[in-house]
């Protein structure tokens, strides 16, 4: 990590001001020699076994998680804020509460949140460049983990204004994939991606508003949870990108996916959306059932003309073919889906233009950042409430695989391409940056608009060993059946096992 130049300041309950620790150093500052770097953490629900009953300390695993961040800042890059003196004096309450008797999901076991999520006494950059000041509250998602006892050690870099599908600017640099460190971890919730696959964290909190914790999942071989829209809060945002965005899990297992998200599940008084409860945790130790599951290879309508890379389709072929030995039924099927980006362009830029908006120095904002603000702001209003009026006949058209075709679940690559190199998108025109992601990553925006669930499962790796993955898609509040069927792959191919060299 960076030297301890920059710290952020943050209010206790009295009223004083703590240092919480270095601040991730931002582009340009040049990092310090690496450090040697400690074993990875374990899984969410093995550190929290392991507190209850004893055998290590909240302590324990927030310092050691604090030095695993430190010692792989300047190769990974995948934290933009660190709350060290806070987090440890949290992890000393959670030991004495723990020493007390006291049981709570998630009681000392640390985590991550995505930079684009509230945590009180911290700025929310969420990518972007400047000097913001720190917010007063948290977000209604962090407040949830704190109530199931969590430690939120740090923020994660994400792309400016969580728009693309890598994590880069020139805000804090490149995150870096542990897979291979020349490819990117995907985007927007890279950083929280790259934390978990190293064993950062057991787990973290990204936001998907196009894919943005599928594809980053798909691309670090982790398990990725896009939840029925309203299923986690995104408070205090009522209604974040338009609808388009939810808050979701990052985890190397399913039972870790699971667990997070109902830790932070649940909505804000203000919410507008309030889907019942779900037990995903009990989802994840449940048998499917057998399910009669439809594959398709064709993306929605992009004008890209793409299609799913060779390795990619072999990956998810396979998988397919491990579905059938499962004993679900299995066969290629082709949602119908419409011209659904014309209902997805105005809502995704009327959202950048509203965070954008927001921003204290606009001139620091990417190009390409003022370009899509300039677009949403020509496309707000009218062209909006039309995109979202139509929301309710895309129900109808695309349901239909799952209530006239009689499909459980639908099966898709979660991007057409492996994780792109870094500097990929360097330079590109807005244009020319939509087009190539589009063409990279066509698959999982539809469910965005939607607001239906999806799971990311890890499909394998291409001869050069960089990780693909699979998305599990369903109807409305599907979530339990998409991570049932998770947990039944995890059980069979055990991804878990197999862990970056980092």
């Amino acid at each position: 990590m960076s030297s301890a130049e920059p710290t952020e300041a943050e209010p206790t309950e009295a009223g004083s001001i703590e240092q919480t620790g270095p601040v991730v150093r931002e582009a340009g500052r040049g990092p310090r020699p690496a450090a040697p770097v400690p074993p990875a953490l374990p899984g969410l629900a093995e550190s929290a076994r392991r507190l209850a009953d004893a055998t290590t300390t909240s302590t324990a695993l927030v310092a050691d998680a604090l030095a695993r961040i430190e010692a792989t800042q300047p190769t990974l890059n995948a934290f933009r804020h660190l709350r060290a003196a806070s987090a440890l004096a949290e992890a000393a309450e959670a030991d004495r509460r723990l020493a007390a008797g006291e049981r709570l999901p998630l009681l000392g076991v640390p985590v991550a949140v995505k930079d684009d999520t509230d945590v009180a006494g911290l700025p929310t950059h969420f990518g972007c460049d400047g000097d913001l000041p720190p917010v007063a509250s948290d977000s209604e998602a962090v407040r949830r983990l704190r109530a199931a006892g969590a430690v939120v050690v740090g923020k994660t870099n994400s792309c400016e204004l969580g728009q693309w599908p890598f994590t880069e600017g020139t805000a804090f640099g490149a995150t870096r994939n542990p897979w291979n460190a020349a490819h990117t971890p995907g985007g927007s919730s890279g950083g929280s991606a790259a934390a978990v696959a190293a064993g950062l964290v057991p787990a973290a909190l990204g936001s998907d508003g196009a894919g943005s914790v599928r594809i980053p999942a798909a691309w670090t071989h982790l398990v990725g949870i896009k939840p029925q829209r309203g299923r986690i809060s995104v408070h205090p945002h009522s209604d974040s990108f338009q609808g388009l965005t939810v808050n979701g899990p990052l985890a190397r297992t399913v039972a870790d996916a699971a667990l997070l998200l109902d830790a932070v599940a649940g909505a804000h008084p203000e919410d507008f959306h309030r889907p019942p409860a779900v037990r995903a945790a009990d989802a994840a130790r449940r048998d499917p059932g057998r399910l009669r599951i439809a594959l398709a290879w064709r993306p929605p309508l992009t004008l890209t003309g793409a299609g799913p890379d060779p390795e990619v389709r072999r990956a998810v072929t396979a998988l397919a073919e491990t579905l059938a030995r499962l004993g679900h039924h299995v066969e290629e099927a082709r949602p119908r889906y419409g011209l659904i980006g014309l209902a997805f362009v105005p809502r995704a830029t009327a959202g950048i233009a509203e965070f954008a908006a927001r921003h204290p120095e606009p001139a620091l904002l990417d190009p390409r950042t003022r370009s899509a603000l300039r677009t949403g702001t020509r496309l707000g209003g009218r062209a909006v409430r039309a995109a979202r009026a139509r929301e309710v006949r895309q129900h109808r058209r695309i349901g239909a695989l799952f209530d006239a075709s009689g499909f459980d679940v639908l099966l898709t690559p979660t991007t057409a391409a492996p994780p792109p190199r870094i500097g990929r998108f360097d330079d590109l025109s807005a244009w020319r940056t939509d087009v190539a992601m589009a063409a990279a990553c066509p698959y999982a925006w539809p469910w965005n608009v939607l607001g239906w669930p999806g799971v990311n499962v890890p499909a394998g790796f291409t001869r050069s060993g960089l990780p693909i993955g699979a998305q599990l898609l369903g109807p409305s509040r599907s979530e339990e059946r998409l991570i049932s069927l998770a947990a039944q792959l995890e059980d069979d191919l055990r991804w878990f096992e197999r862990r970056p060299p980092v």
